[in-house]
């Protein structure tokens, strides 16, 4: 449910509604508006009985919400939500590019990278500290030391960074560290996970599971709303679906949808999608083209040499001339690059 107060409501009558919804056990949640505020109902899974809160004084309308994804969702907040990683804004209107390794492997292979990107356009720094694998025998990151390096790199080349939290070991020695926070693919119903982000004060990108669905992934993002934090990127990286054209499936018509359904803004990430570096510009220019607000790409100087996700990652010349590509088709799309500096 959504209490639509008049323009003129005071402090004390938007106080006086909360009072009353308290009293129903449910969580009263203001959202405040260009023009007026309105109160969101929270705790209810079926229908509220409106009765007691329509005569209050202040209150204009009330609209009860359909879906389960209150917080996330369009009915509860029309206006689209803009998600500030340091200094670079995300749903702005202006298009985000997120580059680096997916796995941090040295300060040379950091420094190197960073400058190269944020020269290039880019104006997010990625890099995984700590890393999930498939096998227990594959690389899992320089853990700590790994933080340190994206740190320092984001000294050299002023860019904020984002790295991946696993678990509550990892989200402790990172959340001081790092400028957001990403929930991967495989963690993205570990619903206590959730939770503690959403009790931090940093942006988290929230990454769609490998067989989730677009109301999953808009739930999961709820879960992290529901406790405090509203600074939720959402990211589209592929799905597994009977197609082996590509080792996973680009969801192309999953950005449209989630841009009707949510105030939150959309990453794509091509990378994981395609599993091949020369899909990753062409897969990234239709996500471009669909209205994707943010692009997160892996990028190494050396990609036979990666630790891990070699074959889809670009090189120094292929991200070169992946953003010339990316930023024609933003042009084309509306939209301008978001460039530091």
């Amino acid at each position: 449910m959504l209490i639509v107060m008049r323009n003129d409501a005071t402090d004390k009558q938007i106080e006086a509604v909360s009072k009353v919804v308290k009293e129903m056990g449910f969580t009263p949640y203001a959202i405040p508006g260009g023009q007026r505020t309105a109160i969101g109902v929270l705790g209810n899974e079926k229908q509220v009985d409106s009765a007691p809160l329509e005569r209050l004084s202040g209150v204009v309308n009330i609209i009860h919400v359909s879906q389960p994804y209150k917080l996330v969702g369009r009915e509860m907040r029309q206006e689209d939500s803009v998600v500030e990683v340091g200094p670079v804004k995300i749903g702005a209107g202006r298009l985000v590019v997120i580059a680096g390794p997916c796995s941090v492997e040295s300060r040379e292979q950091m420094m190197s990278t960073a400058k190269f990107v944020v020269k290039q356009g880019a104006s997010i720094l990625r890099g995984g500290a700590f890393k999930p694998r498939t096998s227990p025998y594959s690389f899992q990151g320089l853990g700590k030391e790994g933080l340190d390096l994206l740190a320092e790199a984001r000294e050299v080349s002023g860019m904020p960074f984002v790295t991946e939290v696993m678990d509550e070991s990892s989200l402790e020695q990172t959340v001081e560290v790092a400028d957001m926070l990403q929930i991967g693919a495989r963690n993205m119903q570990n619903f206590a996970l959730l939770k503690q982000v959403g009790q931090t004060d940093k942006p988290v990108l929230l990454k769609r599971g490998m067989s989730a669905t677009v109301k999953d992934l808009l739930m999961a993002a709820e879960y992290i709303m529901s406790e405090g934090n509203e600074k939720i990127v959402l990211c589209e990286r592929g799905i597994r679906t009977f197609s082996d054209a590509s080792r996973s499936t680009l969801d192309i018509c999953a950005i449209p949808s989630i841009k009707e359904k949510s105030h939150l803004p959309l990453l794509v990430d091509p990378s994981h999608a395609t599993g091949e570096w020369n899909k990753v510009a062409p897969a990234a220019c239709a996500a471009v083209a669909a209205g994707a607000d943010a692009i997160m790409v892996e990028v190494h100087p050396h990609p036979e040499k990666a630790k891990s996700d070699g074959p889809q990652s670009l090189t120094f010349e292929h991200f070169e001339q992946f953003m010339q590509q990316v930023k024609a088709i933003a042009a084309a799309a509306g939209k301008e690059l978001f460039e530091l500096g």
